[in-house]
């Protein structure tokens, strides 16, 4: 069979973004939530102490190791020395940690952390900008696999490379591997099979993210942020969207994906119980993943 591991982000507990959608709890009760709920794995967020000596006794205590973790790269206008420079340390410390991957975000020209700005203004490029942009990131993650610590890309709504047919181009111009995001993409307007079909050799790391269909519905690009689309509630957990979560666990089953699927589904806290949350997310996956050809490790 093949082998699933469960992790989840601490976005349910707390925004990095936005931290009025934040839980008053500690990274202790965080810990405590998600390993009740099931989940072997976390992904790093701003109340981790970056640094396993400290970090390492409290993973230990709840049977829960680093996952992956969001890294905020500039390389589409920077250059690849100073991303050396920027990653060393996040580096590092994930080698510590024995994480699968970082997960690079591109930010630079991105509006998804701009509340003021409308998921309409977005950066867009021209092939061939895309084409000279896949061939640093290229580089880049072939550096950072040397190194001992792959990176895996996240396309990402309000970046340069958001909808499915930007993915295809920078797809097409680089050999970078890539972080799968069911909600992203659906969100984005894209066809999540299709994206899985196209592109399954080089995914290494799949977040499990939900969308509210009405929700994405009411949302104006043209007035609209992505965090006013997060604080509208349009992410969720598996089980409690509208994506067929069965149809994509079977289509990354058909193509042989093993590794890491990530429940990360920011949204209000206060609306939406974390504990809860994460229950309901690892019991609706699991299930899947019964009737599948999974194995979950833990």
């Amino acid at each position: 069979m093949l082998k699933a591991k469960l992790g989840i982000a601490p976005i349910a507990w707390w925004n990095d973004d936005l931290p009025e959608l934040s839980d008053d709890v500690s990274l202790e009760e965080c810990l405590t939530q998600a390993s009740e709920a099931g989940f072997s794995g976390m992904e790093t967020g701003r109340r981790f102490p970056m640094d396993m000596a400290v970090l390492g006794p409290i993973l230990d205590r709840y049977r829960i190791s680093v996952c992956g973790g969001w890294f905020s790269g500039e390389l589409l206008d920077g250059d690849i020395e100073r991303e050396k420079d920027r990653i060393a340390e996040q580096m590092a410390f994930f080698q510590a940690a024995g994480a699968p991957c970082i997960v690079y975000g591109e930010t630079a020209r991105s509006v998804q952390g701009k509340r003021e700005v409308p998921l309409a203004q977005k950066p867009a490029i021209s092939e061939a900008e895309m084409a000279a942009y896949g061939r640093k990131m290229s580089d880049f993650a072939d550096w950072c696999a040397a190194q001992g610590m792959p990176i895996s890309y996240h396309h990402h709504m309000a970046a340069v490379v958001e909808t499915e047919p930007e993915l295809d181009v920078f797809m097409k111009h680089s050999s970078v591997p890539l972080l799968f995001d069911a909600g992203h993409m659906a969100f984005a307007g894209g066809d999540n099979l299709r994206v899985i079909d196209n592109h399954h050799a080089r995914i290494s790391h799949v977040h499990t993210k939900d969308i509210r269909k009405k929700v994405v519905e009411k949302i104006d690009r043209t007035r609209n942020s992505f965090l006013d689309a997060v604080v509208m509630g349009v992410f969720t957990v598996p089980g409690d969207g509208d994506l067929n979560f069965s149809s994509i666990i079977a289509a990354l089953e058909g193509v042989g994906y093993e590794g890491w699927f990530v429940v990360e589904a920011e949204q209000d806290p206060k609306l939406n119980s974390p504990r809860e949350m994460a229950s309901l997310g690892h019991r609706v996956l699991s299930e899947l993943f019964s009737k599948s050809g999974y194995s979950v490790e833990i």
